[in-house]
């Protein structure tokens, strides 16, 4: 038996960078609030695992990468679950987003401080800004500029898996875990 069992979409799926992961995924869909009638932006496409889940739930994904090798393999990605509903663009966020009355955007790049004003102008109101930061550093640079940009009910957490072993001779924590991946922040466009 495997440490975390994973959807079969996830094990199918290619990697090239980095990816997010189910446990972040499922907490940015659920916080963020994305439905079938969501118009996402996902900006830092890497291998495509959150732009694909966004596009499995929500109306219309757009995820930006500035490397097209990346963007490769989401493009495979896409093409493997058929997902219609997800374009895949080659671009750099902190110059320009070209969508507009965007319900939920993602940041999971280096410098996504930087991309805020644009996100902002991007989002409609009540639309919800997501930052996806690997160290405590960059949190402090994000929530910075959130409160700089006026943005509403900002939020930070942290996911961490612990799986349990069960036993006829008792439960417990196991000795492993995914612990940290990165901190999540939200925020609201008000």
């Amino acid at each position: 038996m495997g440490m975390f069992i994973y959807p079969k979409m996830y094990r199918k799926l290619k990697r090239g960078p980095q990816v997010i992961l189910p446990k972040d995924i499922g907490m940015i869909i659920a916080y963020a609030g994305v439905n079938k009638e969501s118009v996402c932006v996902d900006a830092g496409t890497g291998s495509g695992w959150l732009a694909v889940s966004l596009a499995k739930i929500a109306k219309k994904v757009t995820s930006y990468d500035t490397r097209e090798d990346f963007t490769a393999i989401a493009k495979k990605n896409k093409e493997m679950l058929g997902l219609e509903n997800l374009a895949l663009k080659k671009g750099d966020v902190t110059k320009k987003i070209a969508e507009k009355n965007v319900d939920v955007l993602v940041l999971d790049l280096p410098g996504s401080d930087k991309a805020l004003s644009n996100a902002k102008k991007s989002l409609k109101i009540d639309g919800i800004v997501v930052g996806y930061l690997p160290n405590m550093e960059q949190v402090k640079a994000f929530v910075k500029k959130l409160n700089t940009l006026k943005f509403a009910e900002v939020h930070t957490i942290e996911v961490v898996v612990r799986e349990m072993l069960v036993r006829k001779e008792g439960m417990r924590p196991t000795n492993t875990g995914l612990w940290h991946t990165a901190y999540l922040v939200f925020a609201r466009k008000v």
